[in-house]
């Protein structure tokens, strides 16, 4: 059996996703009892479960094939210890790029990583590139807000506000521009900007007006709380379906190609 997924790596890998699934189970259990105890009901609480649930399926697929793609270099196991804590396909893949490189590699990402040193660096590569967020955010990150949020609200309460609208607006913006104008990576295998981009971004946005609008004009909680994850795989299973009736060249095309 390769090194890549030996029974030790099943084993370090089916401790860390158990710690995972054990952490979400308590924290789920805390937030529903303190939502009890501060006059939460019932079916609010059930409403914001399933919603969170559904959100999570769109970010699950991409995960996945995330892990499909990993798993040809690094093997199974590594990706999904990996996705199953904090990562995403580009930093994941650049991670891996990286230490390749520096080893010589020159397949890349395309071939089994053959030798267990270089698998190894890719190991400490992608855990320590984003090790620091997660050191900061739990030490500094309260004193952080505390900080801006006192400063905001000694000045102007409107200005933080305006702040948070920005931020919100910076972040949807961004993937606007993805969607419209980004470029693809040939080594990531990451798209760019096309037809399938367009699509889904025009579709989802569409939909999920449609169905706000629908949902206050019936006064339906299920259609307002699930607008976004409807919208979500609506725009999914029609960029699946134009990518098989349409000819390749036209469902593929990609405005400024790839890099």
């Amino acid at each position: 059996m390769s090194f890549r997924e030996n029974g030790l790596m099943y084993a370090l890998g089916s401790l860390v996703v158990g710690f995972v699934i054990l952490q979400a189970v308590v924290f789920l259990i805390k937030a529903w009892r303190r939502g009890r105890e501060i006059g939460i009901s019932v079916e609010t609480l059930k409403n914001a479960v399933v919603q969170s649930s559904l959100f999570s399926l769109g970010p699950g697929l991409s995960f996945s094939a995330t892990l499909l793609m990993l798993s040809v270099s690094m093997g199974l196991v590594l990706p999904w210890i990996r996705l199953s804590i904090i990562g995403n396909i580009v930093y994941e893949t650049t991670a891996a790029e990286t230490a390749l490189n520096a080893y010589g590699v020159q397949t890349g990402l395309a071939a089994p990583v053959a030798d267990p040193v270089a698998f190894a660096a890719i190991l400490w590569v992608m855990t320590l590139g984003c090790i620091l967020s997660l050191v900061i955010i739990p030490i500094f990150l309260k004193k952080i807000q505390k900080k801006m949020g006192s400063t905001l609200q000694k000045r102007d309460n409107k200005w933080a506000d305006a702040m948070s609208a920005a931020a919100f607006i910076g972040i949807i913006s961004a993937f606007i521009g993805r969607a419209l104008a980004g470029q693809g990576n040939m080594k990531m295998a990451v798209p760019g900007a096309g037809l399938m981009s367009v699509a889904a971004l025009l579709s989802s946005v569409g939909v999920m007006i449609f169905l706000e609008q629908l949902g206050e004009r019936k006064n339906s909680r299920f259609l307002q709380n699930f607008a976004m994850p409807i919208s979500m795989y609506f725009a999914l299973v029609l960029v699946v379906v134009l990518a098989q009736v349409l000819p390749e060249n036209i469902a593929f095309f990609e405005f400024r190609g790839r890099v």
